[in-house]
């Protein structure tokens, strides 16, 4: 089972854009965006209808992308557990957030845009990382992450 490394836990700390998707149990698709993503080096790394298929079967697929040069990684697993934000998580998630914006800045997003989003209250959810995919368009694009070298999951 793969676990984050301290490059890939900091660039997925890095302010990237981030969507999160799950599946019902007619494996109907439910995708939303994540507006704060925290990795942990070396740790297994929302709408109504995403909280209901996170608790009736725990799979996860979550894709975070830099905005400026489309370096994309795939993180799939199974929810640990699922609760109520807290206080001390919402700090976190608006320090996140306002990383977030600024890399949509660099490509003309308004940063306006992002802080206009409904984000709180929110649910904290952690999962176990059971892959990690290279989702940067090219040749690499969609291989595991851990049998490329360094230098391909730049690209």
């Amino acid at each position: 089972m793969p676990t984050l490394d301290a490059e890939l836990a900091a660039f997925l700390d890095s302010g990237l854009s981030v969507m999160a998707s799950t599946r019902d149990a007619r494996l109907r698709p439910e995708t939303v965006r994540i507006l704060a993503l925290e990795a942990r080096p070396g740790e297994d790394a929302v709408s109504a209808r995403m909280l209901e298929n996170l608790r009736d079967n725990g799979r996860i697929a979550v894709v975070a992308s830099d905005p400026l040069d489309n370096r994309s990684v795939q993180l799939k697993g199974t929810m640990v557990s699922c609760q109520q934000a807290t206080d001390l998580q919402r700090a976190a998630a608006d320090a996140y957030r306002a990383k977030m914006a600024r890399s949509l800045a660099q490509v003309g997003v308004p940063q306006g845009i992002l802080f206009r989003a409904q984000f709180w209250p929110a649910h904290a959810v952690r999962f176990r990382v059971e892959a990690i995919f290279l989702q940067t368009p090219g040749p690499a694009a969609g291989r595991p992450f851990d049998t490329l070298s360094p230098e391909k999951r730049e690209r």
